[in-house]
């Protein structure tokens, strides 16, 4: 038995489109909040820079407390930055000559950026953190040797970009959440439909071929139970040929054997007339012949099947198989009162197996005989037509009803109102091998008018394929003729 799967397809599904979506909001978030958090910085560095020489000529020369008044009362608040006038003191030192922010907030004595402007004498920009803050500054040096510096917090900018990279994660985790709860739902209705295939398939396992499989979904599924019910048809249609191909073989078995057995029992009266006895070894050969008839067609149905029938290719005349034919069937046909009647002096050059085609007709002639009243006329006639050679065997009989045409190839089908005897499978077995030489056989039936055509390559046309032929008709039960 079939372990069930550790995880089921809709959680299988789930996850996969859990992943994606964590993968898609994965690249999302980098693609988004650094570059976000980068253009919030570059955007105020940029504000600085500019306002940086706009500063410098405002401040000028003017002394350090007049410094301190300009830049708080009219640069600083407008800039909301913070401005500082800084020299330097000693190697590696500042010292504040004049801040707009009266409150100390900081040591700025040691500002890398200040000290690398002041040394190469020109602007510079950066970020830096101190006092536990970032803050975007920019420095700009000044004619007497001082420097301006200029410094606005990134707090308030980068609380923004904090709250858009929270208010991504959140919805990333809902939409998540979401995601694999829609791709459960989603995946676990397309699995209770895959699991009523899957009991549609152990039904079929087990034998029940009656129970249809219906899909009401308009998608692959719904082709695929399609497939599946047709599938069933199909294998409803063979359990019934095999059911019908073994009743009926164990018929046509078993009437001779019990025959064979009953003359044999008979026979073993030592006092029986010997008139009697040579009757009963006729007829026991009679059946003999009949059990031998069945196994060969049961065995060229089988190789058929299995496509191991050979059939040769070579030219030969159709007109005097025709005529050998009927003279094999010649003491039948008066033994029945049948006129039989053969046009085949022409000689038809045909290409194909010229046994096999002697077995074709024989079957043909057999159900012309077989299956028509007494005293019916039977023809049997050989020409060239549109291009092909054609044997014809035609009888006056009642005919063959228009809903029955179609089965009369059929495995083991025998139509209603004839006689009992053959196995059903001669005119099945004759379509296949015209099949297998490239020719054909077609029926054309009313009251009065029956006729059988074989047609075949004439000699000298493309050789026929030797391809297994279309695939038979399935068996169908008939009352017996």
């Amino acid at each position: 038995m079939r372990k069930p799967p550790l995880l089921s397809l809709s959680v299988k599904v789930g996850l996969i489109l859990f992943v994606v979506v964590a993968g898609a909001l994965a690249i999302v978030y980098a693609a988004v909040v650094p570059q976000l958090e980068s253009r919030v910085v570059d955007a105020k560095l940029d504000e600085l820079r500019r306002s940086a020489p706009t500063v410098a000529r405002t401040i000028g020369d003017q002394p350090a407390v007049s410094v301190q008044q300009v830049a708080a009362e009219t640069l600083g608040e407008s800039l909301d930055v913070r401005i500082v006038l800084l020299s330097r003191l000693t190697e590696g030192q500042l010292v504040i000559l004049a801040d707009s922010r009266r409150i100390e907030t900081g040591d700025l004595s040691q500002n890398a950026l200040a000290l690398r402007t002041m040394e190469t004498r020109s602007a510079a920009a950066g970020r830096t953190s101190r006092e536990g803050g970032d803050f975007a500054e920019a420095a700009y040096p000044l004619e007497d040797g001082t420097v301006i510096l200029l410094s606005a917090p990134l707090g308030d900018a980068l609380a923004n970009v904090r709250l858009v990279r929270r208010s991504l994660l959140v919805a990333g985790a809902v939409a998540l959440v979401i995601s694999w709860f829609v791709g459960y739902l989603v995946a676990w209705s397309f699995t209770r439909r895959i699991r009523r295939l899957e009991g549609a398939a152990e039904r079929l396992a087990d034998g029940d071929f009656e129970t249809p499989v219906v899909d009401t979904g308009r998608d692959e599924i719904a082709q695929l139970a399609d497939a599946f019910d047709a599938m069933r048809e199909r294998l409803a249609v063979l359990d019934r040929a095999r059911g019908e191909f073994i009743a009926n073989a164990s018929h046509e078995l078993r009437t001779p054997l019990f025959s064979l057995g009953g003359f044999a029992e008979l026979l073993a009266d030592e006092d029986m007339d010997p008139a009697v006895r040579r009757d009963f070894l006729v007829e026991m050969r009679g059946q003999i012949e009949r059990l031998t008839r069945l196994a060969t067609d049961l065995l060229d149905l089988s190789r058929l099947d299995a496509g191991q029938l050979h059939v040769e290719e070579a030219p030969f005349d159709l007109a005097a198989s025709a005529r050998l034919v009927a003279d094999e069937f010649r003491a039948i046909a008066d033994a029945e009162d049948h006129e039989l009647r053969v046009d085949a002096a022409a000689p038809v050059q045909a290409l194909g197996d010229e046994q096999r085609v002697q077995q074709i007709a024989r079957a043909l002639l057999e159900n012309a005989l077989r299956h028509t009243p007494p005293g019916t006329p039977v023809d049997v006639a050989v020409e060239h037509r549109d291009g092909c050679a054609a044997l014809e065997v035609r009888d006056a009989g009642p005919g063959i009803p228009a809903d029955e045409q179609g089965h009369v190839f059929q495995r083991f089908y025998r139509a209603a109102g004839g006689k009992a005897s053959g196995s059903g499978l001669g005119l099945a077995i004759a379509r296949e091998l015209a099949v297998r030489m490239g020719g054909s056989i077609r029926l054309e039936s009313r009251p009065g008018d029956t006729v059988f055509t074989l047609t075949l390559p004439l000699a000298g046309e493309p050789a026929f394929s030797r391809e297994a032929p279309p695939e038979a008709p399935e068996p169908v039960a008939g009352p017996s003729k």
